[in-house]
This record gives structure tokens, C-alpha cells and sequence, in this order.
């Protein structure tokens, strides 16, 4: 399988298809994200997932044969992972669009970045019930792929919202693949943060294994890169591995670290089903990392990876500038449905780019290529001796 995968993402460029024809491949999407913001000043108040979406149909790329209209979990089915009171309280904040202070504090709402917001409940429980749904899909088929751009929400705790995560969609979309009988699933995180959620969910299950790609010393890591949450050295119950990178982490460095630790573990661990957690707050345009990586650095990733287990689900995550976010998760669904990336975007996915607006410095003045390409310029660079060591004690 190592040799196989390797070649993949050799191959794979930006061109030739990575899906056949007859491989099972569904797309995941709501419009309640094109209207719901968490407020004028979160990271999160630009559009991300209907940019994808835009993108994709301007782009001929999803056609509603294989586009699913994704249900909002149920109250009992968070219950699967959340707390019933803390469900409670989402739900009646969203209804209320308040809280007692009491509440607030003892739940994380409307303080620590996870503001009170009009669709607080609908919003994230729709992305958990594509997780969910995409689960229960997955594992009732030999083999299939599923794209929810919507998920992705790493930090989500049983009992609290954390990370702008009220609740934990990968979490959700893992347990019911396990309900449905699957013994070995593998979680890989590309997030510029660390995937600390989903990781201390499963801390005791030798049934999922979880692998997290993210920058050193972010939030929410506490730390020092080696001993702390998040670290080389941290493995949790022993189902984990973290290869925390440094700033200016660049394309050949992703590109090494997949192929010299991502798919060895992997190919170890056998997985039945694999769930990708795509953030791309590692692109160098993001502002809430230091990271140097292009998208097409991201697209490798998952040329790379994609075919590591029979079923695969990929989700989003982090991503705070909308024509990043939106041009990168497009191109992500390029290579997992085998479309090709044109040199320059057609007029209706041009104008989809140039409509949209973004309250940062970085968006005053946005260079033009945001507006007619896809790719980025590659941002290949020197593999550090740190990362090279990374590697070897991830595998140790």
C-alpha cells in the first residue's frame, strides 16, 4: 500500500483524475452557512462553505446527482458524544440568544471566542449530522468517499464549546462508523491547530488512531512542543501521534511528513476508514497561523492519503480568509472527485471570487490571482532537521 499511495500522489498533480468512475463519491453542503455568521468581528464572520459550493457548480464540478442536502443532528443524536445538559443550553441560547452568566461559564458560550449567535445550535448540529450521516453512509458500503467542507470542528468538548467548536463533528461521524461495526478507523488532522478534541475522545479506544499535523505552540497548546498536550512525545492512551511543526512550515515539509510518517502509520495500522480533517489555516494567507503552505501543498495531502483505506471521509476546519478557504476546499474536492484545474477560472467562478468581501487588513488590497486562479504558487522549500526528526520519533 506505501508504494502504491506514493506513486498516487506522485501522479495525481492537478490533472489526472484520482477517483474512478465507479468509486461510490457524495458531497455533503447546506445553505444554512451562506447566511449564518458567528458576528461581524469573529474570525469565522466570512463565508467559507458556500465559496466552496460556489465555486464547485460554477466550476461544473457538482452536479446535484451526488450533492446531499445535509440534516441537522438531533438533540439525541449529539447525545452519542455531548453532555444532555450542555446540549440543552446550546439549544436554548440559540432560542433565547442568551445565557445566565452561571451558564455561560460553566459551558463556554458566549465568551472564549464562541460567541451567542443566531443559528449557535442549527449550525454546528447540521455539520454533525453530515458527519453522522456520511458515517452510517461510509460504513454500510465496501468502499466510498464523502466530502463535508462543513465539518471539521476538532475542538468540540463532551461538555463545552472550545475553538469556535460548540460540538464535535469528527467525533460524531467516528462513533457512529464504529457503532455500524468498523474495528479500525484512522483520524488524520491538517489543521494549523491541534486536533486536541478528537484525540482526547478516543484517548482509551485502540480502535481509532489519531494522527495531527499542526503548528508548535498554537492554541490551544500550552506547552513546550516536546512534553506538552499536542506534542511528539504526547500519544495519549497510545492511539496518537503529533508532529507539531514550526513556523514557516512550507510544501516539501507536508510533502515529507506524509510520506515518511503519515504513511507508514497508516500502512501499520490498516485502517477500514480513514477521516480527514482538512483545515487550511496552515496556507501562508491565513492570519491565525504562522505556516507557509500552499494549497496546492494541501491538494498533495490529499492525493497522498486518499488512498489509504476503502473509505474515506474528508472535512474541513480551520480556514479565516474567504478566498483561501473557499479556492483551497474547491480544489480539495477536485482531487478527490478527479476534476481538472483550469490555469484560470471561468467568468461565473470569477465573479463569484470578486463579490466576496473581507474585514482584514489582508483583505484591503487582495492580489488578483484570488480572483481568477485556483492554485497558488507552489511555496516549496529545505526540509529542517527538525521535521526529518519529527518524523523518526513519530515512528519510534
Amino acid at each position: 500500500m506505501l508504494a502504491r499511495c506514493s506513486s498516487q500522489r506522485a501522479s495525481a498533480g492537478y490533472l489526472a483524475p484520482v477517483m474512478q468512475a465507479t468509486d461510490p463519491i457524495r458531497f455533503i453542503g447546506s445553505e444554512i452557512y451562506r447566511r449564518s455568521t458567528y458576528g461581524q468581528k469573529h474570525p469565522l464572520a466570512i463565508p467559507r462553505v458556500s465559496v466552496c459550493i460556489d465555486l464547485c457548480r460554477a466550476l461544473g464540478w457538482l452536479p446535484d446527482a451526488i450533492y446531499i442536502d445535509s440534516p441537522i443532528a438531533t438533540p439525541g443524536q449529539l447525545a452519542r458524544f455531548h453532555a444532555p445538559d450542555y446540549i440543552a443550553a446550546v439549544r436554548r441560547a440559540e432560542r433565547e440568544r442568551d445565557l445566565s452568566e452561571e451558564v455561560k461559564r460553566r459551558f463556554a458560550l458566549g465568551r472564549n471566542g464562541n460567541p451567542i449567535y443566531a443559528e449557535v445550535f442549527s449550525r454546528p448540529a447540521t455539520a454533525c449530522g453530515a458527519s453522522i450521516l456520511a458515517g452510517k453512509l461510509l460504513s454500510g458500503q465496501d468502499k466510498g468517499l464523502i466530502y463535508s467542507p462543513a465539518g471539521g470542528t476538532h475542538h468540540g468538548r463532551p461538555d463545552r464549546a472550545s475553538g469556535f467548536c460548540y460540538f464535535n463533528d469528527p467525533v460524531l461521524g467516528i462513533l457512529s462508523m464504529l457503532d455500524k461495526g468498523l474495528k479500525r478507523v484512522l483520524y488524520l488532522d491538517i489543521d494549523a491547530h491541534h486536533g486536541d478534541g478528537v484525540q482526547d475522545a478516543f484517548h482509551d479506544d485502540d480502535r481509532v488512531l489519531t494522527i495531527s499535523i499542526h503548528e508548535a505552540g498554537r492554541w490551544p497548546l500550552q506547552a513546550g512542543r516536546d512534553d506538552g498536550p499536542g506534542g511528539v512525545s504526547d500519544r495519549a492512551g497510545g492511539m496518537a501521534r503529533n508532529l507539531p511543526v514550526p513556523p514557516g512550515f512550507n510544501d516539501s515539509e507536508l510533502a515529507y511528513l506524509i510520506e515518511a510518517a503519515v504513511l507508514p502509520l497508516a500502512q501499520a495500522f490498516d485502517p477500514q476508514a480513514m477521516v480527514l480533517q482538512g483545515g487550511c489555516d496552515g496556507l501562508e494567507e491565513d492570519p491565525l497561523s504562522r505556516l507557509s503552505l500552499s494549497n496546492r501543498a494541501i491538494w498533495d495531502a490529499v492525493a497522498a492519503v486518499k488512498g489509504l483505506a476503502p473509505r474515506l471521509l474528508v472535512l474541513g476546519g480551520g480556514g479565516y480568509n474567504p478566498w483561501a478557504v473557499g479556492r483551497c476546499w474547491a480544489g480539495v474536492w477536485a482531487t478527490l472527485s478527479g476534476q481538472e484545474i483550469p490555469e484560470r477560472l471561468p467568468p461565473e467562478a470569477e465573479a463569484a471570487q470578486r463579490d466576496l468581501s473581507w474585514r482584514h487588513s489582508r483583505g484591503r488590497n487582495p492580489p488578483e490571482r484570488w480572483f481568477t486562479t485556483l492554485a497558488d504558487p507552489p511555496r516549496p522549500g529545505p526540509v529542517r532537521s527538525e521535521i526529518r526528526e519529527l518524523a523518526k520519533t513519530v515512528l519510534a
